[in-house]
């Protein structure tokens, strides 16, 4: 099987023998691993200004480097942050990256319309205007909603993406950030909503969100993603726990302790790898992943270090 095949296999929660898929939601240390800086992260201040052929090369190198991070760090997937991103762009680098991989890898984008948890400077007034608007607030949701439908569409008739990564974060390591009256009105029914067309057109869906989500935990299987991701432990998420109680409903991706692995122990990331892949893989479903991405601080040797894990601890018997 493809690795494709094998990320596919894991979202459908059909039997995959051998090791489970992996994959990171973003891997940002490309500086260190490739000496070259992660496509997100540059700025294209003259990119109308580029010709033709300054564009291709700038978008043939990204396309080249989300490949050769898949290839070397054993990715099944490779969740595409194109830059610009414009609608043509976006196609233009699904294409590139097609180009350069075949059917190899799974290709997703962010797709996620619902309202996540606003920064400091509007958390005050997106809370004023949910209490004092709530029909306001319903009517941007729904134009959210039925932009990135649109959007969708057009994605899907070009060809080339397989799938959505909805990041739009809902908790705090205490549990969700709306009371749940509220994120049953202004968030529940437009993710369900984005997710049953998304299927509709054939899309796979992962929704991810950081925190502590076992308050709305079944709420987020209900609205019928293909997977859930990050199972964030310093959340206080607990991989054993969730596949208890949704394993059979939907494929979890996850859930290596992210701080861990920045500011904790050898032995202490180990753990977290391997408990992460023993009570994973009980679940039908199962991708070895950390609790976030591997971003920018974290050491390259630690992460290597549990993708050691996930090879020796990471076969299903």
């Amino acid at each position: 099987m493809t690795p494709r095949e094998r990320f596919i296999a894991a979202l459908e929660r059909r039997p995959l023998p051998g090791r489970v898929p992996h994959f990171e939601l973003v891997f940002f240390l490309t500086m260190e691993a490739f000496g070259k800086v992660h496509p997100s992260h540059r700025a294209y201040y003259q990119w109308d200004q580029m010709s033709d052929k300054e564009k291709r090369l700038h978008r043939r190198d990204q396309a080249e480097l989300y490949v050769a991070t898949a290839e070397r760090f054993e990715h099944d997937a490779i969740f595409v942050h194109p830059n610009p991103g414009t609608p043509d762009e976006q196609m233009r680098l699904l294409d590139e990256i097609r180009e350069l991989s075949g059917d190899r890898y799974f290709l997703m984008m962010h797709g996620d319309p619902t309202f996540a948890i606003p920064d400091g400077a509007g958390m005050e007034e997106m809370s004023l205007r949910m209490a004092e608007e709530p029909e306001k607030v319903e009517d941007q949701a729904a134009r959210s909603l039925e932009s990135a439908v649109r959007h969708a569409e057009r994605l899907r008739r070009h060809g080339a993406l397989d799938g959505f990564a909805l990041c739009s974060d809902y908790c705090f390591n205490t549990g969700s950030f709306l009371p749940l009256p509220w994120f049953d009105r202004f968030v529940l029914p437009y993710l369900k909503q984005a997710i049953a067309a998304y299927r509709e057109m054939g899309f796979y869906t992962i929704k991810h969100t950081d925190g502590n989500i076992m308050p709305i935990l079944d709420r987020l299987v209900d609205a019928n993603p293909h997977a859930l991701h990050s199972l964030d432990p310093q959340g206080g998420v607990d991989i054993a726990e969730v596949v208890r109680r949704v394993g059979d409903r939907v494929c979890l991706i996850g859930n290596v302790d992210c701080g861990k692995l920045q500011t904790g122990t050898d032995v202490e990331c180990i753990e977290s790898a391997r408990y992460a892949c023993v009570e994973g893989k009980k679940a039908p479903g199962y991708v070895f992943s950390t609790s976030n991405c591997v971003y920018t601080g974290m050491a390259l040797e630690r992460y290597e270090l549990i993708l050691d894990v996930w090879r020796r601890e990471g076969i299903r018997d």
